[in-house]
């Protein structure tokens, strides 16, 4: 498989005080981490490219660790997370889809004990290219609460011969959440959906 090759990163944060109403007693935090990397399937069709799952788990497990960081530091502090790509115009849809996996996993192995499935988006686009990053509680994809999403993108990225790869957390619900639902205080946590 070929070798990783990055050419930048970007981390974002933002604090939530409210949506207009109340100022909320503690802020949502979120944060997303961008890195741009050589996509190395770019302008062929490769029917191979699975075994570069693994080149990028080491990227993720880095950016997932960063991403911990900027929200202080605590991994139990972290209650959502997403994942997306943006693959450049001379790759395809598959290439970004090589990110499910290390992406998911690097959350997981950071956090320690999340059980929910990462949502994830992707799309083909050039320089400027915005993502709605979806997200979802860690622990219990049901938890209304928690659905959000994050949007991301940089101005040079990802040129055509490019992959923007994205991890996103935040610490908590969405600021004035009150449209009911599984509860996250109430999270059975058997299967990642309850």
């Amino acid at each position: 498989m070929p070798d990783l090759i990055l050419r930048k990163q970007a981390l974002m944060t933002e604090e939530i005080f409210h949506e207009g109403g109340p100022v909320a007693d503690t802020p949502l935090r979120r944060a997303a981490m961008i890195s741009v990397i050589e996509n190395p399937f770019a302008g062929r069709y490769e029917p191979e490219i699975a075994g570069f799952m693994d080149t990028l788990k080491p990227l993720g497990e880095a950016m997932a660790r960063r991403l911990v960081a900027a929200l202080g530091g605590d991994p139990k502090a972290v209650q959502g997370y997403g994942k997306g790509a943006i693959v450049g115009a001379a790759g395809e849809l598959e290439h970004g889809a090589l990110w499910h996996v290390p992406g998911g996993w690097a959350m997981r192995e950071v956090l320690g004990d999340a059980m929910a499935i990462v949502p994830s988006t992707k799309k083909v686009g050039g320089p400027g290219t915005r993502l709605d990053v979806p997200v979802t509680h860690i622990n219990a994809a049901y938890v209304r609460s928690h659905f959000d999403a994050m949007e991301v993108g940089l101005n040079d990225a990802p040129r055509a011969g490019e992959l923007a790869l994205v991890l996103v957390m935040t610490t908590g619900a969405r600021i004035h959440a009150r449209v009911g639902g599984l509860r996250a205080e109430d999270i059975e946590g058997r299967d990642g959906l309850r």
